[in-house]
């Protein structure tokens, strides 16, 4: 989070309150990085709204500018926008859809955070950060140069939060239930599994100095863990990672971000690995 010199900040005009804004400031407020307010509408000027907004924020001693534009969608407007500005982090509230929205089309939410190359916070509440619990969400039972990586951006983010929110971090990390039909018998015994993932554990909370009482493994699939942990921790915020799904050209977020997105009840950050990172980043670069 310290690295991060400037921020997109999604304005929606329909909403007064940004919640957005408010978590920018926040962060800005620790890390001084510079406001890029972004209000994406094709029709309506906006100009007198973030002239208001900017003369309040350069008062309050803010590094901002602003912005308005359009190209198509809305997920696109943001990465062409983010890509020009070289923003590291994009911010936006999440405004859920119905379910027979969702059936009809991909949420635009989901698309921002397939095609986004830096991490994006989408604000799902109104709830202050302050002294509560951050909750990073990781796959110990891959440990592959990519999971790896990305394990360690997930931490660093959320340790990152918990410093300037002075909120405490936990971490998550599911492990599959037995199979009974597997190879490996050590799969085939809930203990086992468990007494597995524990000893993979041990490495990754002495790297990342994460005790016992901050560290939940829990049996069951993730995109039903993490929403359950979030709502039992009354986490402030939850950090997740994705990684691309094999066999695909595109570099595409794997179903359980989208899945928790919905169903967590505190805000979202979403992380990728830098790998993805580079090739969404050559892919806008062409549009």
């Amino acid at each position: 989070m310290q690295a991060v010199r400037s921020i997109l900040v999604v304005i929606d005009p329909e909403h007064s309150e940004s919640l957005a804004l408010k978590r920018a400031k926040l962060i800005a407020g620790v890390t001084q990085a510079q406001l890029h307010l972004l209000v994406c509408d094709p029709k309506h000027d906006h100009s007198g709204m973030l002239g208001v907004l900017k003369a309040a924020l350069l008062a309050d001693g803010y590094t901002v500018t602003t912005e308005q534009a359009w190209n198509h969608s809305l997920h696109e407007t943001i990465v062409d926008v983010q890509q020009a500005e070289g923003c590291g982090l994009v911010i936006k509230q999440h405004f859920p859809d119905s379910a027979l929205k969702k059936a009809l089309l991909t949420p635009g939410d989901w698309k921002l955070l397939r095609h986004c190359p830096t991490p994006v916070l989408l604000v799902k509440t109104s709830d202050s950060w302050k002294g509560k619990v951050i909750l990073a969400a990781i796959d110990v039972g891959n440990s592959d140069g990519e999971h790896r990586h990305l394990h360690n951006t997930i931490i660093d983010h959320g340790y990152g939060i918990a410093n300037l929110a002075k909120a405490d971090l936990h971490v998550v990390s599911a492990h599959p239930s037995p199979m009974l039909s597997a190879a490996d018998p050590t799969f085939q015994l809930s203990e086992t599994i468990e007494a597995r993932y524990r000893e993979q554990c041990k490495a990754f909370q002495a790297e990342f100095d994460i005790d016992d009482n901050h560290l939940h493994i829990e049996e069951g699939p993730a995109d039903v863990l993490i929403p359950f942990m979030a709502h039992k921790l009354q986490a402030a915020v939850t950090v997740i990672g994705t990684v691309a799904r094999t066999g695909l050209s595109g570099a595409l977020i794997g179903n359980t971000a989208e899945v928790v997105l919905d169903s967590v009840e505190s805000d979202v950050l979403v992380l990728k690995p830098q790998e993805i990172e580079d090739h969404l980043e050559e892919i806008a670069d062409k549009h």
